[in-house]
């Protein structure tokens, strides 16, 4: 078979592969700051149907991308109010918010179900999108794939090469140190905690404006839930949350490529295939402890009480 055949099947997994990248880089950054935030699927629905419905309403794509990051930030802000301020603890807080975030994006999208709307323009650079091959395949998205990936540089260079990121990374590693040194914890754990909701509301809005445009209820279908685990798989690094975004897109779409193509398997347990994969992924690397503890901040998920 042609080569060219492929590219529609590849041009499908990068745009699976936008969502997880997205919300994964978010909650990275989320972590690297010591918070824990189990939050993420419930934030990605809110920025789903904010985006969405604010698209519909004003046919403005950027007002309904604003409005997703702001429904993102807002989800965040109420995390950090509960865990940062109040204390609560952040597992529990976290899976709160996933379970409010599917019941309010559900109601606030009862009215839009079923609404198509005009996905996000493509964009077509001249000469270059029309290279054969590498051409639609690299040159034809649309904005938000280009700046997933433009993020994972970005945060790379602003963890490890400024001082506000070696900050956050200080905090995340030990936060009575960085208390000890003047640095306010409370206030980088806010910003940190607000940023992975703006990045998980770009999240939802790229699935209802994009990957899917138009309005399902509980759309992201556990998408939060596996960039979650993309942190730990990807060793809180972001490179390697970049490569297993892209190999978490490909197994998503390879169960549909195979229910296409008639494979005799039940299309349940292809449709298990990505979270099945998930859970594998987990399993093997809890096998050893050692390197997750290595690698994961050492404050990660620990309450800083600011009297101490």
């Amino acid at each position: 078979m042609n080569i060219e055949a492929y590219i529609p099947v590849l041009i499908t997994v990068i745009n699976a592969a936008t969502p997880l990248l997205l919300a994964a880089l978010g909650e990275l950054v989320v972590e690297k700051s010591g918070v824990l935030n189990l939050g993420v699927e419930g934030m990605m629905l809110m920025g789903a149907v904010a985006g969405f419905a604010i698209t519909i309403v004003t046919g403005s794509a950027i007002l309904g991308l604003a409005a997703a990051i702001c429904a993102g930030a807002l989800m965040a802000l109420i995390f950090g109010f509960l865990t940062l301020t109040l204390l609560s603890n952040q597992v529990a807080t976290g899976l709160a918010l996933t379970l409010f975030g599917v019941g309010l994006s559900a109601l606030i999208g009862v009215n839009f179900v079923g609404t198509p709307v005009d996905a996000l323009p493509k964009l077509v650079i001249p000469v270059l999108s029309d290279i054969p091959i590498l051409g639609p395949l690299l040159f034809g998205h649309d904005a938000l794939v280009y700046f997933s990936i433009a993020m994972v540089f970005v945060i790379n260079y602003w963890l490890y090469k400024t001082r506000s990121g070696l900050k956050l990374r200080a905090v995340g590693e030990s936060h009575e140190a960085a208390h000890a040194l003047g640095h306010h914890v409370i206030r980088i754990r806010y910003m940190a905690v607000i940023f992975g909701g703006m990045m998980a509301g770009l999240a939802g809005a790229f699935l209802s404006l994009s990957y899917t445009p138009m309005w399902v209820e509980n759309m992201s279908a556990g998408r939060g839930w596996i960039a979650l685990a993309l942190v730990v798989f990807a060793s809180w690094k972001t490179g390697r949350v970049l490569l297993g975004a892209y190999l978490f897109g490909g197994i998503t779409i390879m169960q549909l490529f195979l229910q296409g193509m008639g494979v005799n398997i039940p299309s349940q347990i292809l449709s298990m295939l990505p979270y099945l994969v998930t859970i594998l992924v987990l399993v093997l690397i809890s096998r050893d402890s050692s390197k997750i503890s290595s690698a994961a901040p050492a404050s990660l998920g620990k309450i800083f009480h600011p009297t101490q």
